[in-house]
Order: C-alpha cells, then structure tokens, then sequence
C-alpha cells in the first residue's frame, strides 16, 4: 500500500499517514482533523495522537512501583508519583502558593490576574480555561457526541458517557486499600482517601481553615463574600449553595423521590435517606480523634470536637453571648424579641421551643413515655427521669467550688451558689422585693393577691 494513498471516509477525503493506525482528515477546518481508528477519538494535533496512541499498545506502558497504574508516557508517570509523595515544586511568584503541576500553575494565574482569555461567540461569556469554554459550547449547540447503546441515552461528553455505563453496569474498578471501599471514578477513591490520611489541603486564605475538597472551601468562601448566586425564580430568594436552592424547590413541592426500603419512610434528599439507613444499620462511620467515640453524621461530630475545644464560633449580636452550635442563638435570640412561635392547640399557651410543646401537651395527653428500669415509675420528661436515676444511685456530680457541697442535680447547685454571692435574682414586680429562687417569688405573689 502507497503511502499517499487517498481515501473517502465519512464524506471526506482522507490521506494514509506514515502510521497505518493515523488518518489524516483534509478539511478546511484546522481542529481535530486526527483520528484514532481504535477508539476514533479526535485530535487536533499529529503528535497528540501519537502519544495517545500508546495507550493502545500494553508494552510501552510505564507502571507506578507503589499503586500499580499505569500511563503511556514516563512524563505522566513522574507527575502521578506526586501524588504519593505531595511533592510541590512549582510556586506561584505572587501568593507563593506551591502546586504540583507545571500546567496548573498556569491556570491558578489566572485566578489572579481575574484574566479570562477564552470567550465564547454565541452568549461573549468568558472563561479562564479553554477545556471550560468548549463544555460551554456544547449547550448551545445541544450537541450530543456520545450514545449509550442500550437506553440510547445521549452525552456531550465521552467521559460523562463512560461515568453512565458505570452507573448501569454496576462497575466499582477503583478499590481503597485500606477499607476495601470500592468507587466508580478514580477521583472519588482519591477525595476518599483524605478521610485516612486526614488530609485537608484546601486552605481558606481569609480565616485559615481547611478543607479536604475544594468544592468545600469555594461553598465555605461564600461565608465571607456574602455571595448567594443560586436564585428561586419563583420567591427572588437566594441560596449560596445549589444544594440549598435545590432543597428549597422541594420544600415548595413537598417532593419526596427517596424512599427506605426498610421502613417505607421518604425524604426529599438522598443524603437524609443515607443518614436515615444508619438508624436501621447501627452505622457511625465518623469518629473523633481525641476520645474515639463514634457518630452516624458528620455534622454530629464537628459538634462534638467543640467539647474539646471550648470553640464558640456563633455569637449573639445583641448581648454577644457565644454558641457552640447555631440552633442554640437561634433559640436565645428569642429571648430578646421574645418570640414565641409553637403554639398548644388545647389551652393555646405559646412556646419559644418545639421540644418545650412538646413537653407540655404531655400535660394534656398524661404521657410518661420515660420509665425508670429499676422500679419502673414513669416520667413525662427525660431530664426528670435523669434527675430520678440519681435517687438510685446516689449520685451527686455537681460539686460547690467554694463549699466542696455535692448536688444530685445542677440546679440544687446553682440555687446553693446564691448563699454564697447573696443573689436574689427574682424580684416582684409589685413591691420590687427580691428572692434569692423564684419558688419563693412565687410564694410572695399570694401575699398580695390574697389581699
């Protein structure tokens, strides 16, 4: 066979190359007119295909010593095999922020410079990286290059095709060798990692705290900027987060697609249906690291890590009282505008909490769900039951300061402190005398309105 000899393919003509595996497309357009002829990826340069071509060929691969992948070109190697060892040496001159690739470094440039080179010529939006604006192209042009041969499902981009097969055929070929997790996508294996290693190499440069995903730290960057650019077309509402967005599009639907298939229970997030599975499997899959003890949610041991270290970081705006979880400002802020939004449907008496409703409809229903098990009384309230234990047991764990006085209960010992201090923190709002326990204020009141 000549090496110049000419073919028609696809309505074009092309040319055999010194390669029998290269076909050289002769169109007036200058992008990908190369063509792998064993998976028919496009390219737009000769020496890219030949490169690509090695992946083909099993002998010229280059094998990690450590994982075992493997790459086709030693370039690819070198660059993987930071990976392992975090090796950074490449530094960006302005920030000084160290990256593992030559190529990278280009593109956090831009971050900088804001420069945005690449535009696209239907909508002039900008982007910073050429690979983003091709993407971009693709919903204008509702092009679908890639097809799934079962569902006849379609993809604008091969490797969202490659990730849907995965999803039908069930295939996890990404396995982590410490717990045997298995993953569709490599890059998932990799984020899993960091849960091993603790590593968290996304640093916020305004408060300094780090993340293991970057996704994490551009959601937590929003805190500062006060961006919100997810909007609710239908109420102008605006969330800085999709998923936010997302869950309140549901919350005006009350779409529920995510079911237990244990208990039939549905929710309107899958990540509530996982949280919720681990009620059925006993599952605490996050653990601290001070003390060990073990958690079903993530969200219940970042909690958890503020007993140990006393960190406060919500503070009330009016009395500036500090908070280590938000729901408790929230529920202290009413204090100040004395908002009282649970309302009892029999005697209608209003409540600042939920749990205290519900604590007090249980004077109306005589419900005592709590039950002691060693002579099996019956309380309406936890705590009561609590406090009710100590009889048993003989407990006092609240020790005076000043005194050594032992108390079974918390509040004995802050009744006991105002022996001490002399407070009288009660005062009657008729003749202003003050009582040191607001039992006593209450005894006072039948004084004047028994006259």
């Amino acid at each position: 066979m000549e090496e110049n000899e000419t073919y028609l393919v696809s309505g074009s003509y092309v040319k055999k190359s010194c390669s029998d595996e290269i076909l050289q497309i002769q169109t007036d357009m200058e992008e990908k007119n190369f063509i792998c002829d064993i998976c028919e990826e496009e390219f737009s340069e000769i020496s890219h295909l030949k490169k690509h071509f090695l992946c083909h060929k099993k002998q010229n691969l280059y094998s990690c010593n450590i994982c075992s992948e493997e790459f086709s070109q030693r370039s690819h190697l070198n660059s993987h095999y930071r990976a392992h060892t975090n090796e950074k040496p490449y530094s960006y001159d302005v920030c000084h922020k160290q990256i593992s690739q030559k190529g990278n470094l280009k593109v956090h440039g831009l971050a900088h410079a804001e420069e945005k080179p690449f535009s696209c010529d239907v909508c002039h939006k900008e982007f910073s990286d050429k690979s983003c604006l091709n993407e971009h192209y693709q919903t204008h042009t509702n092009e679908k290059c890639s097809s799934y041969d079962v569902g006849h499902k379609e993809f604008s981009q091969k490797i969202s095709l490659n990730k849907h097969y995965q999803t039908r055929t069930h295939e996890k070929p990404y396995s982590c060798h410490i717990c045997h997790k298995q993953f569709s996508e490599k890059r998932n294996l990799n984020r899993h990692y960091r849960i091993h290693t603790k590593e968290k190499p996304f640093s916020c440069d305004v408060c300094w705290k780090e993340f293991s995903r970057r996704s994490h730290l551009i959601c937590h960057y929003r805190i500062h900027t006060n961006e919100k650019p997810y909007s609710c077309e239908m109420f102008h509402k605006e969330f800085s987060q999709k998923t936010y967005l997302n869950e309140h599009y549901r919350t005006l639907t009350n779409e529920k697609r995510y079911s237990c298939d244990i208990c039939h229970k549905e929710f309107s997030q899958k990540g509530s249906l996982n949280r919720h599975y681990r009620i059925h499997t006993h599952e605490k899959p996050f653990s601290c690291d001070v003390c060990h003890k073990q958690f079903s949610e993530r969200g219940s041991l970042n909690r958890h890590y503020r007993t140990h270290t006393k960190e406060k970081p919500f503070s009330c705006d009016v009395c500036h009282k500090k908070f280590s979880r938000k729901c408790n400002l929230i529920y202290h802020f009413r204090i100040h505008t004395n908002e009282k939004p649970y309302s009892c449907d029999v005697c209608h008496k209003d409540f600042s909490l939920k749990s205290t409703l519900i604590s007090h409809y249980r004077i109306h229903t005589n419900e005592k769900p709590y039950s002691c098990d060693v002579c099996c009384k019956n309380f309406s309230l936890k705590s009561t039951l609590n406090q009710h234990y100590q009889t048993h047991t003989n407990e006092k764990p609240y020790s005076c300061d000043v005194c050594c006085k032992n108390f079974s209960l918390k509040s004995t010992l802050n009744q006991h402190y105002q022996t001490h201090t002399n407070e009288k923190p009660f005062s009657c709002d008729v003749c202003c005398k003050k009582f040191s326990r607001k039992s006593n204020l209450s005894q006072h009141y039948q004084t004047h309105t028994s006259e």
